[in-house]
Formats: structure tokens, sequence, C-alpha cells
């Protein structure tokens, strides 16, 4: 039997500077793989050669994932700045649509770090520049040096809504992630939940209320060592899930997927 296709949204690098790629972190594909059980696609999130409407088509279930370019503060009505950073604006003209249509059809995504930020903007909200210049905020950036493992490691609580979605799904009310993100969510976006956050009150955890399919998005990175990891695993098994009724035919809703 087939597996679902979960589309793992692609991002624009320069290879050895000259040689322009649509790329996407291999722990994407391996959690997509062996921990959801579904077949992963890379897609290049690009207007010029793909459209939403051919991606709905194609696809159960997309993987918003990271990525150093960050959402361009046009899609939420501010001007940019140096403290922005870097843009993907083809990837914007891709990703936002694509979550708004998710959202109407039921069609499950997963947000993950920048996703967790495109689905705050597409449905309506803003975002901090730079969460650690706010007052009393800590400092949620990757380590600049140390091995994967260093920079991937635990680094902080996520405190879980009470009874809430995430905690059904965990079991727990805390959890420990890692934390490799510069921006966060300022206005929170039209029917967005936050149902985690930091100690510091940082968003990390998120869905759409009332959607009619799988809509939970994270602020930290839950692809590394999604096989072994006990946060990680019970919401990419979720995701699969959710994927899996999708390519049934099976119209099923967040709170059955993830109870």
């Amino acid at each position: 039997m087939a597996r679902p296709v979960v589309g793992i949204i692609g991002n624009s690098y320069l290879m050895n500077d000259q040689y322009p790629t649509h790329a996407g972190g291999t722990m994407n594909s391996d959690a997509v793989a062996n921990v959801s059980g579904c077949l992963p696609m890379l897609i290049p999130a690009d207007p010029r050669y793909v459209c939403v409407e051919e991606l709905l088509e194609v696809c159960d279930g997309f993987l918003l994932t990271g990525g150093r370019p960050n959402v361009h503060p046009e899609e939420y009505g501010e001007p940019a700045t140096d403290a922005h950073g870097d843009f993907d604006r083809a990837r914007d003209a891709i990703t936002l649509p694509l979550v708004r249509a998710c959202v109407e059809r039921g069609q499950p995504f997963f947000g993950i770090c920048r996703g967790f930020q495109e689905v705050n903007v597409a449905m309506g909200g803003t975002l901090y520049p730079e969460i650690r210049d706010l007052p009393g905020r800590m400092n949620h950036r990757m380590p600049p040096d140390g091995t994967l493992e260093e920079k991937f490691a635990l680094r902080h609580v996520v405190n879980l809504t009470e009874g809430g979605v995430f905690h059904r799904l965990m079991g727990a009310a805390e959890v420990m992630t890692n934390t490799l993100h510069g921006q966060g969510i300022k206005t929170v976006g039209h029917r967005i939940v936050i149902d985690g956050a930091a100690p510091d009150g940082t968003p990390e955890a998120i869905y759409v209320q009332d959607a009619p399919g799988f809509t939970l998005s994270v602020q930290w990175h839950p692809e590394w060592d999604a096989v072994n990891d006990p946060v990680s695993r019970p919401l990419f098994e979720a995701f699969g899930d959710a994927a899996r009724d999708w390519s049934a035919g099976v119209r099923s809703g967040l709170v059955k997927q993830t109870a």
C-alpha cells in the first residue's frame, strides 16, 4: 500500500556561493519517513515552478520547515529593517496561501520554526524581528558554536496548556525542547490558539481553532532525533496519522487525531 505523500517545503540556497538550489534538511525527510510513516517529497517553494492548487492535489499533508530566511514583514504590514534578516519572497508566495487553503480544506500541515511563524502570519498575525532584544526574554537563537548535537540540545521548558491538545498528545504539561530561532509571535493571528509557551512567555506551540484538520505547529525543531525524542515522536506520529486519514478520504478533526 502506497504511503501518504508529505510535501516538505524547501528553502532556496546558493551552493558554493554560486549554484542556486532548493534544499531540505535530511532530518526532515527522516522524521517524515521513519516516524510519520509517509513518503517525503521536497517541494521547490517558488511560484515559478509550483502552484498551491497543484500541491493540494498531489500531497496528503505538508511539513512547513524551518529555514534561515524569515517571512517578509510586508506580509504582516510592517516595513523591513536590518533586524528582520534575510527573506525568501518566493517561499512566502507559496506557503502563506497554502496554509490558508489547508485550514479551509482540513488538509493536514505541521509547522516547524519558520513554518510556525508562517502559520501565524497566514492567519493575520505579526512577528517580532528579534526575541532576545525584548525585555525579560531569553536568547532563543541557535548557539553559534559546537556540534550539531550541542546546537540541537534541549535548552528550555515549554509549558503546555493543562488539558489542551498538546498536553493530551504528550501526556505531560511540561516538556523540554531545543531552541534555534530569532523571531517569534508578536500579535496572534485570527483563530490561532497558543497552547504552549517558554518560561519567558514566548509562544512555542499553536494550532488553528476550529480547523477541520491537523494544524499543530511548534517554534522548536522536533525533526532533530525524532525517532528517539519523546516529545518529537508523538508529534510526527500524529501528523502521519492525519496524512493517512486524508489519503484514505477520512476527514477527522484535530482533537480526534491528537487525543
